[in-house]
């Protein structure tokens, strides 16, 4: 079985009892809990598009390592072809979703991985890109959902990992004879009690005496000493209490849905252990994952929310009769340049992508398209959010529920006041798909996803070449 159908997916996920809080409470039932299955519903979703043939080419890929047809999710670039489509499938799960393709993580991660790995092999000797080949193989050959562990906690950001409480950043503990024990954190982990295995990696640049804080591998959910603390906000109880769904932002879906993932003393088996110690190859292992998300998460995915923003501000336009209003066309121009700005980004980042290293067959995108397409996004979606929050006016924060519409009293005023071109209904109905973005979760989530636009703007002075541009200034001022 190289892919699963979106019901085999809802039913393996239904046998992992992992440890999952939400609210103070456990979930008993992760399947059935207003929030949790709104990411089980996204994950089956993105089940569902790759089986569809429509999408075949941009959801499905075929492997590498056994010559069958699996998921994207699952697949190793190999070329720039697969970095575009791998860009492309992180605006058609955002377009189709509203909310975060929460196997897209785990993806990114397991490149940036088999990249650093190849070379750590090569250069150390070590067997630990066999090792990810083979439970890669795994993954492709069962269709698993996996998701990427990356952030850690960090404490006290002024202090290094051994100058404060050393689970601030999740290292080894123990190493024995059959594997490793590991204890720390991850945090904003999307989606990740809904996958059914999750690939850690180093968050951090590592030093010389900080060889147990070097360490990447992966865990099955439902495994002794992983839990998993669900975020809770406004949005939360809203779900938990709503008996119609339809009358929340993206009924199906949600908000994006993370948790903080607790590792208290957890056994790795060592063919499961992808770097141990190599504390000279960390920061490349972060920079390299970094280069595929800010592709995809910053360049692509965010277009994706982008383009439903933009629909539902027309449509608000046309419902209240201003579509036609020159001020209102001038801002839903400027919505389509910036999201079609980071949307170009990406595509020259998945272009101008190359083998890295060399050797390897491993294809990562440009670093520094990618590193302009998140932080063009980082800025851009806030001024998306702003001009849709103009044009839709006060009503996606000030409007009454359903409810009231629904109440026989006071419902005819409501359908009197809040009717335009459309129903009260209908009007009411598209404020709170605006409210979902303009007033949600999306704005902090879209400008930390990915990295902060800091660690953009630190990476792109980097790579930037200045000395390049130097020289032709130099050559045409004659000095």
């Amino acid at each position: 079985m190289a892919l699963r159908s979106a019901q085999e997916y809802i039913e393996g996920i239904g046998k992992i009892h992992s440890k999952i809080y939400l609210g103070g409470e456990r979930v008993t039932d992760v399947l059935d809990h207003p929030t949790t299955k709104t990411v089980i519903q996204a994950n089956a979703k993105v089940y569902e598009l790759s089986q569809d043939p429509e999408y075949r080419e941009i959801m499905t890929a075929k492997s590498h390592l056994t010559g069958e047809v699996i998921s994207r999710n699952l697949h190793i670039c190999q070329n720039t072809k697969d970095l575009e489509m791998r860009a492309e499938m992180a605006l058609l799960t955002s377009q189709k979703l509203g909310t975060c393709n929460y196997r897209c993580p785990g993806c990114d991660v397991l490149n940036g991985l088999a990249s650093i790995i190849y070379e750590i092999d090569k250069d150390l000797g070590t067997e630990y890109y066999k090792r990810l080949m083979d439970f890669t193989r795994y993954l492709q050959k069962n269709d698993l959902a996996m998701s990427g562990g990356v952030t850690d906690t960090k404490g006290d950001r002024g202090k290094r990992p051994l100058q404060q409480d050393p689970d601030m950043f999740l290292h080894i503990v123990e190493k024995k004879s059959d594997g490793i024990m590991v204890r720390g954190a991850k945090q904003h982990q999307s989606g990740a009690y809904a996958s059914d295995e999750t690939l850690v990696m180093p968050t951090l640049a590592y030093r010389e005496g900080e060889e147990d804080y070097a360490v990447a591998f992966a865990v099955a959910n439902g495994t002794e000493g992983v839990t998993f603390i669900c975020q809770y906000n406004p949005y939360t109880v809203e779900r938990n209490t709503e008996a119609d769904i339809h009358q929340l932002g993206n009924p199906i879906y949600g908000q994006r849905e993370t948790s903080l993932v607790i590792f208290d003393d957890v056994f790795i088996p060592w063919e499961r252990v992808f770097m141990c110690g190599e504390v000279h190859y960390t920061q490349r292992a972060v920079m390299r994952f970094a280069k595929m998300h800010r592709m995809n998460c910053g360049g692509a995915c965010k277009v994706g929310f982008a383009d439903l923003i933009i629909g539902a501000t027309r449509m608000m336009a046309e419902f209240t009769g201003l579509a036609e209003i020159p001020h209102i066309i001038t801002k839903l121009t400027r919505m389509a340049q910036i999201s079609e700005t980071s949307h170009a980004c990406a595509i020259a980042a998945a272009h101008k992508g190359v083998e890295e290293p060399e050797g390897s067959g491993i294809f990562l995108p440009d670093d520094l398209f990618g590193n302009v397409a998140k932080l063009n996004t980082c800025y851009g979606f806030w001024e998306i959010m702003a001009l849709a929050g103009d044009i839709a006016g006060g009503l996606p924060v000030t409007m009454p529920s359903e409810k009231d519409l629904d109440n026989p009293e006071i419902g005819p005023y409501i359908e009197k006041y809040l009717k335009s071109a459309v129903s009260a209904r209908k009007r009411m109905r598209l404020a709170k798909f605006i409210q979902n973005w303009v007033a949600g979760l999306h704005g902090v989530g879209t400008w930390q996803g990915a990295g902060s636009a800091e660690a953009q703007m630190l990476t792109l002075h980097r790579i930037f070449d200045f000395e390049s541009r130097k020289a032709m200034a130099k050559e045409l001022a004659g000095l």
